[in-house]
């Protein structure tokens, strides 16, 4: 049968870190301006994400620009983009077939639930995929950044930092790998792959063991 609890806390978990990764996708907190050298007085600081840019200044003002065009970018942030979206989708379906899969819910009737233990395990895939399709960007442009930042032909001015939103949307990938791994366990039932054959070989040895009281039946009535 498929466990509740479990279901539960994967699905919340997995909810979670799709909340967190979509505020991770819209964030201007990707990379940070890099201050190195003999830098001492810091006049304003670039925060980059993956729609737009924003340039803080020690005032306190902060103007945000989104990029002019999405195939002037560079290849890294246009296949991040589409990652990132593709993974907030996936995490989407598979949200509306993680509650009509779960035990506790009534979307397909009580007594349905072999069809809604393989919609709970389908939902745990479909996260377990969308974790893994965000992290791929969120390590590919920390990689970026560190690269060029140990790059000495890279002009001090254009380094940058790791931004808030990497160390989020690595947080928010776990939340969702680790939810999708527990709605799917919770929604597996425990030796389903063996349930048949263990129920036939249980089943001869009902019908030997009837087949041997009635022989023993019959020897002592002889």
């Amino acid at each position: 049968m498929a466990s509740t609890g479990l279901q539960l806390l994967g699905l919340v978990l997995a909810v979670l870190g799709w909340v967190i990764g979509a505020l991770v996708c819209a964030a201007p907190l990707w990379r940070v301006s890099a201050f190195v050298g003999g830098e001492i007085v810091i006049a304003q600081v670039m925060w980059e994400g993956l729609w737009m840019n924003c340039l803080s200044q020690t005032t306190g003002h902060i103007q945000c620009k989104t990029y002019d065009s999405t195939l002037a970018l560079p290849k890294s942030a246009q296949a991040a983009r589409g990652l990132t979206v593709l993974s907030l989708l996936l995490c989407l379906l598979a949200f509306m077939l993680g509650v009509a899969g779960a035990k506790c819910t009534h979307c397909m009737g009580d007594g349905n639930q072999a069809s809604k233990a393989r919609l709970g395990r389908i939902a745990g895939v479909l996260f377990l995929v969308a974790g893994l399709a965000y992290l791929i960007p969120i390590c590919w442009t920390a990689h970026a950044i560190i690269r060029d930042f140990y790059d000495p032909n890279v002009a001090a001015p254009l380094k940058r930092e790791l931004g808030a939103a990497l160390y989020l949307g690595w947080g928010a990938s776990l939340l969702l790998l680790v939810g999708g791994s527990l709605l799917h366990v919770g929604s597996s039932q425990p030796g389903g792959g063996m349930l048949p054959v263990f129920g036939t070989a249980a089943k001869d040895n009902r019908q030997k063991a009837a087949a041997g009281e009635a022989k023993q039946q019959e020897k002592s009535f002889v």
